[in-house]
């Protein structure tokens, strides 16, 4: 379906800048391609390696607990969704965790950001007013949600949805009732909410790195610097390639051969300017430039890593050259900050979605709406000794420079900035 069609839908334009859909669109192509063409072969999978990688890295030692059990029960959904939700943020710069209510708790559904129109931000980037799609397919009918979410200037949030019906799936169709499918028949059509909600009611989990497209506010992929490296190593598989298929030959032919309408491969045929006395077929046959070609894809791959900040080796083959201790000591720690970057990113999405929840939970009645208490540990780092930062906090608190409340929120990973999170570490964990 046409982008046009979607905001014809709505109501209102994408304002999602020239720049960033173009990005947008170039982020999801090079994850999901798989086939290869006539500007590259994208065997590799770099894009898709890099996300895999990290996002392996990023969970390897991860845990989430919570002691409340409507929370409790929250978690255990979030963290079902937690490495999807992760990657599709890698993918596309940002993505959104939306809650949906069930019985006694939530469940999640995470909207990549290629499945969004973004109608307008609010100066720190946050969406006041966006649209997304559903679809479905029941019989012989292709179903298509419009959800439409608003916050007005007071924090109240108002969703609306129009259901679409179509015989194929190129066009979202004609106007249905919400009750015609099951799903949906206790949806209305347009709802505000009784409480203000202060957003959207998605989380936004969005890439910590600065904006390298075009300077907004918006999220942008974790390969989004290395872009055009990905798309030389891609051309390179695809000379590589190319050169094995020929054999080794080239044919060299005056120009009046070529055919106009394409049907001589410009890759094999190579048209010269015609010399009276040298017209016809000669054949060039240059040895296979496998080496060279190989060199250049491994120096196209530790460019990658570097300006991705992965360690050196990821994708690069680390024996084909050597490294100085100070180099492997710079690239590890180095990898470790970039995943370190990505732990905090999900440590705010799961904490900010539990707190979105809490506000939800009490307005479906869920919940008494009291404030998550979640704890979240990674696990040692090589970048800091946690045995030695511990005893550093007790020898803090023994000297009455810190509260140790505070040095208990550090160990157990809780927060301990406002009375009510110093109350609840001091009733778990401090005697009386």
């Amino acid at each position: 379906m046409k982008l046009t069609e979607y905001q014809q839908a709505f109501g209102a334009w994408d304002k999602t800048g020239e720049a960033m859909s173009k990005a947008i669109r170039e982020w999801f192509s090079l994850y999901y391609r798989d086939s290869a063409d006539d500007n590259g072969d994208p065997c590799q999978r770099i894009a898709y390696t890099v996300v895999n990688k990290l996002s392996k890295a990023v969970f390897s030692e991860y845990t989430a607990t919570c002691e409340q059990p409507f929370y409790r029960q929250v978690l255990r959904s979030l963290n079902e969704k937690s490495r999807q939700a992760l990657e599709l943020a890698l993918v596309g710069g940002e993505c959104y965790i939306k809650p949906c209510p069930t019985e006694k708790s939530f469940r999640f559904a995470v909207i990549p950001r290629d499945q969004v129109l973004v109608f307008s931000r609010d100066s720190d980037g946050e969406i006041t007013d966006m649209g997304c799609a559903h679809h479905s397919i029941r019989g012989k009918y292709y179903y298509t949600l419009l959800e439409r979410r608003r916050v007005d200037d007071r924090g109240y949030l108002t969703i609306e949805n129009t259901l679409y019906r179509s015989l194929n799936d190129r066009s979202i169709g004609t106007r249905a009732p919400l009750a015609e499918l099951p799903e949906y028949r206790d949806f209305a059509p347009i709802y505000t909410f009784p409480v203000p909600i202060g957003s959207v009611g998605l989380w936004r989990l969005k890439t910590p790195m600065l904006n390298c497209v075009d300077g907004s506010r918006e999220g942008v992929s974790v390969y989004a610097p290395a872009v055009g490296l990905i798309r030389s190593i891609n051309e390179n598989e695809a000379q590589l390639a190319g050169e094995f298929r020929r054999g080794q030959s080239r044919i060299l032919v005056s120009r009046d051969l070529l055919d106009k309408d394409g049907s001589l491969s410009q890759s094999l045929f190579v048209g010269l300017d015609e010399d009276p006395e040298q017209v016809g077929l000669h054949i060039f046959s240059p040895q296979l430039r496998e080496e060279s070609y190989l060199a250049r894809k491994q120096e196209y791959l530790r460019n990658v890593e570097s300006v991705i900040g992965l360690q050196r080796g990821m994708l690069s083959d680390i024996n084909r050259y050597d490294r100085t201790a100070t180099e492997i000591s710079a690239s590890e720690g180095e990898f470790n900050l970039t995943v370190m970057d990505f732990q905090q990113m999900w440590e705010e999405g799961v904490r900010g979605t539990l707190a979105l929840c809490a506000v939800l939970g009490k307005i479906y009645g869920l919940c008494p709406g009291e404030e998550p208490q979640v704890q979240i540990d990674w696990g040692n780092g090589v970048l800091y000794d946690e045995d030695k930062l511990w005893q550093d906090y007790r020898a803090m608190v023994s000297e009455g420079l810190i509260a140790p409340e505070v040095a208990l929120g550090w160990r157990f990973n809780l927060p301990a900035d406002t009375p009510q999170q110093r109350e609840f570490i001091r009733k778990k964990y401090m005697s009386q």
